[in-house]
């Protein structure tokens, strides 16, 4: 080859939206393939830059400076640095990575670079660009990372959003040395709350223990350890957090963070503080709830981008939120930016897209670039037009390109397409899809392709397409191994001309025109058993002429014959994995030996001898691509082969030496997909794309003159010669409808001529026919045939059928008269067998198909049979105690038994061990101990010791402490649980055996009481008879037997067991044959049923026959011996009779006394399983307790291990503080030194910027003074450098400037120093100053001004180390507080531990009423009680009854004193009251005074004729009251008289009234309706209502009050009337 050829990049398209980038205010950058694409949104000007190394991992940009960074995939690969437009590389930097960059980040704030690197280490590190140096970097900090972003206004702060988190970082400083020192975002949840991160030293023990132990953090209860801790518990056991998906910093230096689940936060990375914005559970502005993809900052509107089609622009004052701006796009967009000038914001999606949009929401969106953004599957040049050339992409979209790398036009054919080849005698395209079908699409007008036809070959996918160079026809293969030839020719509407099988699957597929044989080769490389390579080559050779017209070309079915095809196959030694055909050679590559070979084919093969295998050796070979498997392309001249490879290379060599080549690196190595390359007419252009990478680069081939010249000979000369058939080709096309109205006017066509036609009737029609609904061309063909065949031979196959029915009739007769001929001349049923074979190979395929099922069935029951065995094994042969249950037998008790294992022989050596440990321990101790042991005694904790457990050798509870005693007693309580269950087994065995031994005795009596009946002829009643039984719970081994009853199926027998059965029933039938012919037993029979004795119950049966003659003669012809015979034969019925009932009597009284021993049985034995149930709940209660010991051990066990893993854990974690506080102490103090150091070098620049000062008059003494003071003046003065750009600058960013760097310093000083020469200038000279004098005023000014600036950049150094000493002794002590806080968590941690020892946990067994539990109280907390022994609680209570009881003896006592003295005192006082009242009445009586008749009384002695004189005037008095009396009883008769006639006339009265009471009634009754009606509709009547109701109470209040007085008054009356009546004669006062 040519030493000038070469290959150079014309284009290159294709964008997959991962990096995009402004370089400056109208330029974009964006990674594509191998390469860096710049595109001028202005003038449309495209560059590119190739990378160095083999692909583009990651890039960055930064358009402020024009400074952008990438990074190629590799081992150690490097950080290269360009500026834009020069495209020069600034540094490269390397030595971070070992494998790759994941992330990159530039500064606006000056040269630096933050990168992220992959596995295995994911460093973080801040370059230096400029001096390509690391300022610092961390270790294991960039995991999971997805994005870097520097604070625009502090490159001190960088942000990392993770898949999961945000983490910013800050860069702290001194001198030289940089520091990164991460502060973690704390991002809500994912329903809106802020939850904090779990830090292992921010967790306290208590030290008050709880019901269930101390509270641990979960990493103790988990049983982590390590570095990853707080993180894996934080995954494991903290709620969802947001997911985080795009940040943007604000000018204030926080930054929004957008979520997925459509929240808006703010960040303060100073404070660390977030605050929620936007939530989308309870926003009030649903546009924004959908989630955010990318944010964009301008002035004061914050443009955020969702998961629709809408960018907004947000105005955000606190968390006031409103939408300023909209712009509504045609599709999703995913990334947001605004160029550095801020005039313009770009906006990229992932469908191939990029928009510009302006300020104002009603400007046009932009769209600047829209190409597809899926995986090219195919490509090619148009061999009929130059300028353009096409593309297949994944989604199903063909896209025309000019040659200038233009997009003209594209088709969605909704539908995957796998494969893509152009015609070289029209202007179309076909397209293979994964269905089968070849798309037809005419791209004569390059805008707008359309698809004129389709044709079904396949039900798979088409993978290869491939016309020759002439275009005489068009090939196809798909997986099938089916290749079918076309006829290309829109002339001949695509005409499919034949087909052929291959011998597998092709992998690739070339053809060739051979003009001088006029001949069209085909070159097939057929896969090896479902590989990707093959050593098989299999040459089709076709006529170029239309084989149609050659007779015998194809069969019925469309099958090509030997006529038209020539078939060679050849054999390589290596496998191959792509070939192409050339001029009688193939070039192949081999991934094997990763080469490219060239076979020569044999001049003359034979093509009758097609299945004959030649053996092909390589012409020579070369190195191809060392990653491969490489494609393969032959120029359209055929002097030229391109290859590409994974690796991203394309190589081109002469075919005439392959030595030679040369390469072009188009591709990116890191994604391995399939490489496309085809060559445009001319040869001397190519195109390639990957399959993977998504870009598409056209490139210009620069080969020798000679080969240049003979390419461009050979596409005029193809041109030429075809020219006028692709005119006609062409102009048949453009007549060719659209597919789409092809098949609308087909369908109406059909539509129209289905009307013409007769009904059909499609009863008859199978009804498991199922029409396919998309047939191929072959099964299109095979069916047409099928139908012409049967309208041929249709009257040929209704003969043959009628022939076929006389025969099978005929057979059918002649069997039937061979089953009636005798056995000797009947023939064998196979001797009508016509076809013998057919039947013995279908009896072959029957026995086959029978012995795979009795296979399949065998091992099914085996499979079962093992599932059995296995269950069984497991689950009942391993139980020592089956488990069974016993029913009641009138009751609902239901008592279960324990199923026990047989314990292991380490079970049983563990307790072995356990309990010669106890007895050694037991031994050991004094008989002091033992006393004191036996004085405390342990509290009993469970119902196991009424089992007949003695637990003599475990622990008392308050002695288990220890771990191994837990573990002990542990062993120990499972062996009390076993002994306790087998205990209760031996009850229930008996109670089982007892059950089993009643059913006995019940089927016993149930079989008399059945023998009763029968004899009293009570068969109806048989079927009330109880007969219980066991179930299946109860005697569980009935599920292990399957009984004959239980099968369904009809039973199988063998040939063998068929015989033994019928030998069996052979037998059986001679045997009661031979019984039946004997006389005795028949006349046995006949005489007594069989039996020589009549039993006695035969009585009930027997009947006495009467005399003859009672049959034969009538009653009055009876002799006298034949009526005494008459007699006796009644007497013998009536004694019969008699006995009869007393026989029955006896039966019945038998059947009670069987039915009453019956219920008695079952009724006794219901009560003992009533008592074993009572037993089994108390058992139950006794495991329980024990094993809730265990339980509470275990857990106490559990307890220990989390307390052994938390001081684990504490003590990692001191070991680490004590280091990391080691290592801050050793940089405190080497800072502390630097800062000294530092601060002595301050303190003598300052002290020689005032020297300067002070020398200034020393300097100019020679000056005169008023020049001295004016010079002085001047050398005060400074040039106002911010001023001035504050001034003369117009920022069109509203943001303030970046933070001042280290590196801008020297910058600024510059610009200092150039406002200085300015002052310098001779204009600003005093007058008559001598020039000489004025530069040196200059140069001492100048070195002032360089001194001050030094100073001024020490001070600030100086502070940033200050500041970094006082951050390094702020963790100091926070790291010194860290271990104090972990070493009083460990002291409190043992703390808790002993305390956790030394009181554990102990189970009490309470009596009923020792403790009342409320209902309100479900759990008891018992964390204040105090467990004491029983016994000191009873000797207390003891003393205290016995004080109790003194003190109310002493209480009694003294209150029958007390009571004496009361008693005492209160005689005492009556005595005193008596004396008084004697000695008041003696006075009273001293003291009385006489009236004269009262004296007279007393003076006369004649009393009884006073007395007489008193009876007669009484007597006269009585006399008078009598007559009086008369008197008033006739006056008030008179008067009653007088009453009866005023009542009978009021009655009268009564009556008129009682009449006119009923119309009153009804006037009433209607004035009350109508005064409700009234009342309801007017509130005044309410109010007067009330208010009267009011008064009235008012007026009986006050009648009461009055009354009340009266009452009162009276009161006084009577008991002054009573004292008046009755005086006490001690109240009388001594006058």
């Amino acid at each position: 080859m040519d030493i000038f050829a070469c290959a150079k990049v014309r284009w290159i398209q294709g964008f997959t939206n991962k990096d995009v980038y402004f370089v400056d205010k109208n330029t974009i950058a964006y990674p594509c393939g191998n390469y860096i694409y710049f595109l001028d949104l202005n003038s449309k000007q495209q560059t590119i830059l190739q990378s160095p190394g083999r692909g583009v991992s990651v890039f960055t940009a930064n358009g402020n400076s024009g400074i952008f960074a990438f990074s190629p995939p590799g081992l150690n690969p490097s950080i290269f640095v360009h500026s834009h437009p020069t495209l020069a590389l600034k540094n490269e930097l390397a030595g971070s990575s070992k494998l790759d960059y994941i992330s990159l980040a530039l500064s606006d704030g000056g040269p630096y670079l933050v990168s992220c690197s992959s596995l295995p280490d994911f460093t973080i590190t801040v370059w230096n660009w400029e001096n390509a140096t690391p300022l610092c970097q961390q270790v294991h900090g960039g995991k999971n990372i997805c994005s870097l972003s520097f604070n625009p206004w502090n490159w001190l702060q960088i942000c990392a959003l993770d898949k999961s988190s945000i983490t910013v970082w800050n860069i702290e400083r001194t001198g030289s040395h940089h520091v990164l020192k991460p502060c973690p975002i704390e991002l809500p949840d994912v329903d809106g709350a802020i939850a904090k991160r779990f830090v292992l030293s921010s967790h306290s023990v208590s030290e008050e223990l709880c019901y269930y132990g101390p509270e641990l953090p979960p990493s103790a209860i988990a049983g982590l350890k390590g570095d990853k801790t707080e993180d894996i518990v934080n995954k494991l056991f903290m709620k969802a957090r947001v997911t985080p998906t795009a940040i943007c910093w604000t000018t204030t230096s926080q930054f929004y963070v957008g979520c997925k689940e459509g929240f808006l936060l703010l960040v303060d990375p100073e404070h660390l503080s977030v605050s929620t914005l936007i939530d989308p559970i309870t926003s009030e502005v649903p546009e924004l709830k959908h989630g955010f993809q990318a944010f964009a900052l301008h002035k004061d509107n914050l443009i955020v981008v969702g998961k629709n089609n809408v960018i907004q622009g947000l105005q955000i004052k606190g968390k006031q939120i409103k939408i300023t701006k909209t712009w509504e796009l045609t599709c999703p967009v995913t990334t947001a930016l605004y160029s550095p000038n801020y005039e313009t914001l770009l906006c990229a999606s992932d469908m191939g897209q990029i928009f510009t949009l302006n300020e104002n929401p009603t400007e046009k969106v932009k769209k600047v670039l829209d190409v597809s953004s899926g995986d090219f599957v195919a490509l090619s040049f148009s061999p009929t037009d130059k300028n353009i050339c096409l593309t297949v992409r994944d989604p199903g979209q063909l896209q025309v390109w000019s040659t200038d790398g233009i997009i003209l036009g594209s088709l969605s054919v909704q539908t995957k397409i796998t494969s893509m080849a152009c015609c070289p005698i029209a202007n179309y395209v076909v397209l293979g899809t994964t269905c089968g079908k070849l798309l037809y699409a005419d791209i004569r007008d390059p805008q707008q392709p359309r698809i004129v036809h389709q044709t079904h070959l396949y039900h798979t996918a088409v993978d290869h397409l491939v016309f020759d160079q002439d275009g005489h026809y068009l090939f196809t293969s798909s997986p099938d191994s089916y290749m079918y030839i076309l006829d290309p020719k829109p002339s001949s509407r695509f005409a499919v001309l034949g087909y052929t099988v291959l011998q597998s699957l092709p992998l690739t597929l070339s053809a060739q025109y051979v003009k001088g044989s006029d001949e069209v080769k085909v070159l097939a490389l057929c896969a090896d058993s479902a590989k990707n390579h093959s050593r098989l080559l299999t040459l089709l050779s076709f006529p170029a002429d239309d084989f149609n017209e050659i007779p015998n070309s194809v069969d019925r079915n469309g099958c090509l014959s030997n006529n038209v095809l020539s078939v060679s196959k050849y054999e390589v030694p290596i496998p191959l994995t792509s070939c192409v055909l050339g001029d009688n050679e193939i070039f192949a590559y081999c991934h094997k030996k990763k080469s490219i070979q060239c076979f020569e084919l044999p001049q003359h093969s034979d093509s009758s001898g097609s299945e004959q295998v030649i053996e092909l050796n390589p012409k020579c070979e070369v190195k191809g691509h060392p990653l491969g498997p490489a494609s393969l392309t032959l120029s359209p001249h055929k002097l030229w082969l391109a290859s590409l490879g994974q690796d991203g290379i394309l190589q081109v060599r002469e075919c005439a030496s392959v030595e030679k080549y040369i390469e072009l690196h188009c591709h990116s190595m890191c994604l391995t997909g399939v490489q496309l390359v085809s060559f445009s007419a001319d040869g001397q252009t190519i195109l390639t794309a990957n399959t993977k990478d998504g870009s598409l680069v056209c490139s210009n081939l620069r080969m020798s003159e000679v080969a240049n010249q003979q390419a461009t000979e050979y596409s005029k000369l193809s041109e030429g010669n075809l020219k006028s058939l692709v005119k006609n080709e062409n102009s048949t096309l453009g007549d060719m409808l659209k597919w789409s109205e092809q098949v609308s006017m087909r369908k109406a066509e059909d539509s129209q001529g289905s009307g013409n036609l007769p009904s059909i009737d499609v009863t008859e029609q199978d009804e498991n026919y199922k029409p396919l609904p998309h047939k191929t061309w072959l099964e299109n063909r095979q069916e047409a045939i099928v139908k012409e065949d049967n309208k041929t031979y249709a009257e040929m196959k209704k003969n043959l059928r009628k022939k076929l029915k006389e025969i099978r009739d005929t057979l059918h007769e002649m069997v039937r008269e061979n089953e009636n001929v005798p056995e000797n001349e009947r023939l064998d049923p196979k001797e009508f067998i016509l076809d013998v074979d057919t039947q013995m190979s279908l009896e072959a395929a029957i026995e086959e198909e029978m012995l795979k099922m009795r296979t399949d069935s065998k091992w099914n029951i085996l499979a079962n049979y093992y599932l059995r065995d296995v269950l069984k094994r497991d689950h009942w042969d391993a139980l020592k105690v089956k488990g069974r249950s016993v029913k009641g037998f009138h009751s609902d008790y239901e008592v279960k038994n324990y199923p026990l294992k047989e314990r292991t022989k380490q079970e049983l050596e563990d307790l072995r061990c356990v309990e010669q440990m106890r007895k050694i321990e037991k031994a050991q101790c004094t008989k002091q101990k033992e006393k004191e042991e036996e004085s405390h005694v342990d509290i009993k904790s469970s119902f196991s010791y009424e089992f007949g457990y003695s637990g003599h050798y475990l622990y008392n509870q308050f002695e288990v402490q220890s771990r191994e005693q837990m573990v002990n007693q542990i062993i120990l309580l499972l062996d009390a649980i076993y002994q306790v269950k087998t205990a209760f087994n031996k009850e229930f065995d008996a109670a089982h055996r007892q059950k089993v031994h009643e059913l006995k005795n019940i089927q016993q009596r149930n079989a008399r009481i059945k023998e009763i009946m029968i004899e009293l002829d009570r068969h109806e009643n048989l079927h009330e008879i109880w007969e219980p039984s066991l179930t299946v719970a109860e005697w569980p081994e009935m599920l292990l037997t399957v009984h004959d009853s239980e099968i369904t199926a009809e039973k199988y027998l063998t040939p063998e067991q068929k015989e033994e059965q019928e030998k069996k029933e052979l037998e059986e039938k001679r045997r009661l044959a031979s019984k039946g012919n004997s006389a005795r037993d028949k006349a046995l029979d006949d005489m007594m049923n069989g039996v020589l004795e009549v039993k006695k119950e035969d009585i009930l049966k027997s009947e006495i026959p009467p005399p003859e003659f009672v049959l034969t003669k009538p009653e009055s012809q009876w002799s006298e011996e034949e009526k005494r015979m008459h007699k006796d034969y009644e007497k013998k019925c009536e004694d019969l009779n008699d006995e009869k009932d007393k026989y029955r009597k006896v039966l019945e009284t038998g059947m009670r006394k069987l039915q009453m021993a019956t219920k008695e049985a079952t009724e006794k034995f219901d009560e003992i399983l009533a008592k074993l149930f009572e037993r089994k709940i108390k058992c139950e209660m006794a495991v329980n307790q024990e094993e809730l010991k265990i339980t509470n051990l275990c857990y106490s066990l559990l307890i220990e291990e989390e307390l052994r893993n938390r001081e684990v854990e504490l003590k990692l974690k001191l070991e680490q503080v004590l280091t990391y506080k080691d290592d801050i102490a050793e940089e405190v103090v080497k800072c502390e030194d630097e800062v000294e150091q530092f601060r002595m070098t301050y303190d003598t620049v300052v002290a020689e910027d005032k020297d300067l000062d002070k020398e200034f008059r020393k300097e100019f003494s020679d000056v005169p003074s008023h020049f001295v003071d004016e010079l002085y003046r001047l050398f005060k003065r400074r040039p106002r450098v911010q001023k001035m750009r504050a001034q003369t600058t117009k920022n069109p960013i509203p943001f303030k400037d970046p933070l001042l760097s280290g590196s801008m310093a020297p910058e600024s000083l510059g610009k200092l120093l150039m406002a200085v020469d300015e002052m310098d200038s001779p204009q600003n000279m005093p007058k008559n100053l001598n020039p000489l004098i004025w530069e040196r005023f200059c140069i001492f000014r100048r070195t002032k001004i360089e001194k001050e600036h030094k100073v001024k950049m020490n001070a600030m150094t100086l502070a940033e180390m200050l500041a970094f000493l006082q951050k390094r002794r702020e963790e100091e002590r926070a790291a010194i507080e860290e271990i104090k806080t972990i070493s009083e968590e460990l002291q409190r941690l043992h703390k808790v531990k002993t305390q956790f020892m030394v009181d554990p946990k102990i189970q009490v067994l309470l009596k009923w009423g020792q403790v009342e539990m409320y209902d309100t109280e479900l759990t008891v907390d018992y964390s204040n009680y105090v467990l004491v022994d029983r016994s000191i609680v009873g000797n207390l209570n003891k003393t205290i009854t016995m004080l109790g009881e003194q003190k109310i003896s002493t209480m009694v006592a003294c209150k029958d004193f007390r009571k004496g003295i009361i008693q005492q005192e209160w005689e005492n006082t009556v005595n005193k009251m008596r004396i008084e009242d004697l000695q008041n009445e003696a006075r009273d009586i001293q003291m009385l005074k006489l009236s004269e008749e009262q004296n007279e009384y007393l003076d006369k002695t004649d009393r009884e004729s006073r007395v007489s004189k008193q009876v007669t005037s009484l007597e006269k008095t009585i006399a008078f009251g009598e007559k009086a009396h008369l008197k008033k009883v006739d006056h008030r008769k008179q008067k009653i008289k007088q009453l009866e006639q005023q009542a009978k006339l009021m009655s009268d009265k009564t009556s008129v009234l009682e009449a006119q009471r009923k119309d009153l009634e009804v006037t009433v009754s209607e004035l009350a309706h109508m005064c409700d009606r009234i009342a309801t509709d007017d509130p005044s009547l309410k109010r007067e209502e009330r208010n009267q109701e009011i008064v009235q109470r008012r007026k009986l209040k006050e009648l009461a009050q009055v009354q009340a007085e009266e009452l009162s008054l009276l009161k006084a009356e009577v008991e002054r009337l009573r004292t008046k009546n009755f005086p006490s004669l001690n109240r009388l006062q001594h006058h």
